[in-house]
């Protein structure tokens, strides 16, 4: 099933299971003699009846409040992270994230709608029959969804293509094993010969395309959404090679466990049943965090836009007027993925620095810097058009600098793993900035762009928003303290 059609469907079936769930509520209300608001029209309209009946209060419902807590429930899973691609999750698991999230919701829709002058038990009595309703409604829909999703993929339909690296034993056994439990959803479309292996055309009917030296070159060729790493020992140098052989193509990447992962209690599968395999996961952050770092983004670069906009006309007016020549400054830079976009600053510079030179890499003490330039430097305002980037989802306020094409160029031929820190947006503010401050005069680039690395992958590996909020306060720190945080 493709990805698309499995969030329509997800979508649906829940808009349908939160209206089922909201009718149920209303019913209860109305068999409890609650409403009084209805109650009011109701008898304006029809003085000689005691009671509206039910069609009549779900006329009066059906335009205004039942829209909005659907679209607020509707909210609370995006923020949770229901709508993700989840296709390794076991119909148990799906009830289960079910279940923490209606409960958190029926928790807030209580705090919202309690009501003081209202018999408790009886609220108590209205919520959990809500709750209970929106634990089976959704659900009861959404494990419908899943058990559609497993037979297609039974039947061949919505297989992910996969490449397997590892042609000996122990990639046989995992071919194997996939193709005793289809409904993983793997398409073994070949295998990749590892360091050391005896050449072979095929495996047990499954070809092998090729050596992991050519790892790249064999995703493009054919399409791969998924790599398993099945190797005799699972050597972290060898395991890192392979994955940074992958780098620039979105592909997911799984570990078959060797001995010593399962006697030391490193295992966590992605399924529940099928093949054990270890998930190297390209995003590390739960759903909720990254939609509040996204928030924080947002608001931040909001905040700072609109509410410090006569401060920002002062320095245009200052730049201007000191030299001829645009008051931003635009540069290309590396994002996330290896895409190319524009990043924004204040003019600190001549303009034309570069046109005798070529890029060159910033230092601390710049002559091309104007007088200007250097104030908006020191108090490091000239960075702060890039809460325009924020807004664009280019860049968020933590993450590892963005740096130019031209230096990425030569930094991913010297320095391994390199282009690893463009699994994530780059900030404004990063953990290498927070923690050290680099000599920026310093002829050896690639020592420093190492250097950068080392706490930029470990910023990657342990990405949260604890993290993010100890960069933000480290940073203001660095500041204070004149130090640099370039």
């Amino acid at each position: 099933m493709a990805k698309t059609r499995e969030k329509l469907l997800l979508l649906l079936s829940d808009v349908v299971a939160i209206n089922l769930a909201s009718l149920v509520f209303l019913w209860m209300k109305y068999v409890g003699g609650g409403l009084p608001g209805v109650l009011i029209q109701w008898l304006r309209s029809h003085p000689a009846h005691t009671r509206p009946d039910f069609p009549f209060i779900l006329e009066y419902y059906l335009y205004d409040a039942l829209p909005v807590i659907c679209l607020c429930w509707l909210l609370l899973f995006f923020f949770f992270g229901l709508y993700r691609n989840s296709q390794s999750n076991s119909r148990l698991d799906e009830g289960i994230e079910v279940f923490k999230v209606v409960s958190l919701g029926a928790l807030l829709f209580f705090v919202a709608t309690f009501d003081l002058e209202r018999p408790l038990a009886l609220t108590r009595a209205l919520l959990f029959s809500y709750w209970l309703a929106m634990i089976v409604f959704v659900g009861g829909g959404r494990i419908g969804v899943r058990s559609l999703q497993r037979a297609l993929l039974v039947r061949g339909i919505g297989r992910r293509h996969t490449l397997i690296v590892g042609s000996d034993a122990r990639g046989l056994r995992l071919l194997q094993e996939l193709r005793a439990s289809p409904a993983q959803g793997y398409e073994v479309v070949g295998l990749v010969r590892a360091g050391g292996e005896p050449e072979r055309r095929e495996v047990d009917g499954v070809p092998v395309v090729g050596e992991v030296a050519g790892l790249a070159g064999l995703i493009a060729a054919h399409h791969i959404e998924v790599v398993l790493i099945a190797l005799q020992s699972n050597s972290h140098q060898e395991v890192l090679r392979i994955v940074e052989g992958a780098t620039g193509h979105s592909v997911s990447f799984g570990i078959t466990p060797d001995l010593y992962d399962i006697v030391a209690g490193h295992v966590r599968t992605q399924q529940i049943y099928g093949a054990p395999l270890m998930e190297l996961r390209s995003e590390l952050m739960p759903a909720w965090e990254q939609s509040v770092k996204r928030l924080v983004d947002v608001g931040v670069a909001l905040a700072l836009l609109v509410g410090l906009a006569p401060l920002w006309l002062l320095v245009a007016l200052a730049i201007r007027i000191e030299s001829r020549g645009p008051i931003f400054f635009k540069q290309e830079r590396v994002g996330k993925g290896g895409r190319i976009f524009t990043m924004y600053k204040f003019r600190s510079m001549v303009v034309d620095a570069e046109q005798g030179t070529g890029p060159v890499w910033v230092k601390g003490r710049d002559p091309r810097v104007t007088r200007m330039g250097r104030i908006l430097r020191t108090l490091h305002l000239d960075e702060m058009p890039q809460c325009i980037n924020f807004l664009r989802g280019e860049m968020s306020l933590v993450g590892p600098r963005p740096e130019r094409p031209y230096f990425v160029e030569q930094f991913k031929k010297q320095i391994p793993l390199y282009m690893r820190r463009f699994n994530v947006k780059p900030g404004l503010l990063g953990w290498a900035q927070s923690k050290h401050e680099f000599d920026m005069d310093a002829k050896d680039l690639v020592r420093i762009a190492r250097e950068r690395l080392e706490y930029d992958l470990y910023y990657i590996e342990n990405m949260s928003l604890r993290l993010d909020f100890k960069i933000m306060l480290q940073t203001v720190w660095f500041v204070l303290a004149g130090k640099s945080t370039r």
